[in-house]
């Protein structure tokens, strides 16, 4: 990439984050364009359309969860990996509106650039709920897709009860009840 073109993608890339933390991730991509001072072509030169944007930004978070991840396959009790991650997952899921409902569709799009972060974060699961499952801790008729999809659910219902703070905890702790064997 040229130096021109690798500032306007850190540009747009920090206002993306900006405007999402601002108005969440259906924050105006003609607005993330103007604050970054380049047109929407440019935008769009580099983030062919929104999940791409979105991808791109979240990238560091996936990359931090899937570095737990792998913290995690080694903890000493499989259990608790998992919900420690799951935890974490509900966290990064609630930090920005609207990001948990755009995960939760990413599971019937696996084409979408908003997949490429959703891949590696089952993988990641996957391993650590095999792990629980292999103790004996969880269930083995749990798949990490539908505990992904809980987890996103979770986030979105805190999303929409912002008075209630202690809720996404309550809900979890409510769902891996049904996880153990």
């Amino acid at each position: 990439m040229r130096a021109d073109a690798r500032r306007n993608y850190e540009r747009l890339l920090t206002e993306a984050r900006a405007a999402f933390a601002e108005h969440g991730t259906d924050a105006s991509l003609e607005d993330v364009a103007r604050r970054a001072g380049v047109g929407i072509g440019t935008l769009y030169r580099h983030f062919p359309n929104r999940q791409a944007l979105m991808s791109a930004v979240f990238e560091d978070a996936v990359s931090e969860l899937l570095a737990r991840s792998r913290e995690l396959l080694d903890a000493p009790e499989p259990c608790s990996a998992l919900v420690t991650w799951l935890r974490e997952m509900v966290t990064h899921a609630g930090e920005y509106r609207g990001l948990a409902r755009a995960l939760m569709s990413v599971s019937t799009d696996s084409g979408s650039a908003l997949a490429r972060c959703s891949t590696p974060i089952h993988e990641a699961g996957g391993a650590l709920l095999t792990r629980a499952q292999q103790s004996g801790a969880v269930r083995p008729d749990i798949s990490i897709g539908d505990l992904l999809q809980l987890t996103h659910a979770i986030a979105l219902a805190a999303e929409e009860s912002p008075g209630d703070p202690d809720l996404a905890d309550r809900l979890l702790r409510l769902t891996l009840r049904g996880l153990k064997g």
